[in-house]
């Protein structure tokens, strides 16, 4: 077997042991929540137009900025991305 194959398999284990909870991962990433409220404010908009023109659903940002639930992944790059260049994500969405 390669040395490849031998890392692979390795990391296939060290895996199965951490989704396990026998292991702890190496290191975790975690992107911080952007601050959808202060987003939402510095365009101007209420909770019922920054949904309508971003195409997001008005509980989900309500949920957010109440802090009952944190935006997945894509959620959390959409509203980066919003944060820095609302007007590509709004051609995007035309």
């Amino acid at each position: 077997m390669t040395k490849f194959g031998r890392e692979l398999i390795e990391s296939a284990h060290e895996a199965l042991a951490i989704a396990k909870g026998e292991a702890e991962p190496g290191r975790v990433f975690a992107p911080p929540t952007p601050d959808v409220a202060a987003i939402r404010k510095r365009l101007g908009l209420s909770q019922s137009q920054f949904a309508a023109r971003f195409r997001i659903p008005v509980g989900a940002i309500r949920d957010w900025e109440q802090h009952r639930r944190l935006p997945d992944a894509a959620a959390r790059n959409l509203l980066r991305v919003i944060e820095y260049a609302p007007e590509t994500v709004e051609r995007a969405l035309a």
